[in-house]
């Protein structure tokens, strides 16, 4: 049924499924968020017991935090350089040959290889598991001597996260108009130029958008990380994993450490929220 000016009116059901579905996803995601902040306040023995009302079901201390920052100080402050290093520079790596690579693609015609077949070609890098690769990254880094060393990781997690950005900013640049870089390089602009100048900018929200989901994987990344960084370029995420023991599981240390590993991310992508949805949605909507 449509109203007088056109409008179909919405269906009373499907509103109401989808606000039951919004409200059961919103809890499933803020209820580990939640308990996470509520077992920091714990001592070892209350981290074990289902409790949430503090003052009334435990008594809430900074036995967690002090550990975290001031028992385990320096390695909580090398884990976190180490992850802010790595994702860092390896996602402004993977940003700067990503959209080379996919403006290339996107703009100019290879004739012995064809284009769909070089995608193609850097998709399928994506295609395996990353476990597969452990043995021979091994034995390269150990060859260079980079074995518990950041630039190693780097290196790697370049290699992982290239083939994702290549994807996004060739199918970015394929959806923005060249007339722009046409009329440029009419007046005298060369190629590279016309690249920086003009095809860049405009591109801006996908950009962040594929430097911030290379971040994130980055920061999140724990498999290459615990097989070339054990102690000198151990990130947050193999501390974490490190609460597990012969003892048991420190789920304060856990909860206390997950919390300072969300903050760096959640920060980035609310700060670049909006081209973020820009550059996800590029393309979504035709005309």
């Amino acid at each position: 049924m449509e109203t007088i000016y056109g409008v179909k009116r919405r269906n009373p059901l499907g509103v109401t499924i989808i606000i039951i579905v919004l409200i059961v996803f919103t809890i499933w995601t803020l209820v580990p968020i939640i308990w996470a902040v509520i077992t920091s306040f714990k001592n070892p023995g209350d981290s074990l017991k289902p409790t949430f009302i503090p003052y009334k079901q435990f008594k809430p201390t900074l036995y967690a935090w002090e550990e975290v920052f001031i028992t385990q100080g320096d390695r909580t402050l090398r884990a976190i350089r180490n992850s802010v290093i790595v994702a860092t520079f390896s996602s402004a790596a993977v940003l700067i040959l990503g959209a080379m690579a996919g403006y290339s693609l996107a703009r100019y015609r290879f004739r012995k290889w064809k284009n769909r077949d070089i995608a193609l070609w850097i998709l399928s890098q994506r295609m395996f598991p990353p476990v597969a690769v452990i043995i021979p990254y091994f034995l390269i880094m150990q060859r260079l001597h980079l074995v518990d060393n950041i630039l190693a990781i780097i290196i790697i997690h370049i290699a992982v996260n290239l083939p994702l950005a290549v994807w996004l900013m060739l199918d970015y640049f394929a959806e923005l108009p060249n007339d722009i870089e046409e009329a440029a390089m009419i007046d005298g602009c060369g190629y590279f130029k016309a690249f920086y100048k003009i095809a860049l900018p405009i591109a801006a929200p996908g950009l962040v958008a594929v430097y911030v989901l290379s971040f994130i994987f980055s920061w999140n990344e724990f498999l290459f990380v615990i097989t070339f960084g054990y102690q000198n370029a151990m990130t947050l995420s193999v501390m974490i994993a490190g609460a597990l023991t012969i003892v048991g599981i420190y789920f304060y240390r856990i909860a206390a450490l997950s919390l300072l590993s969300i903050i760096p991310p959640v920060v980035l992508a609310l700060v670049l929220s909006r081209f973020l949805v820009r550059g996800l949605t590029m393309g979504a909507i035709k005309e």
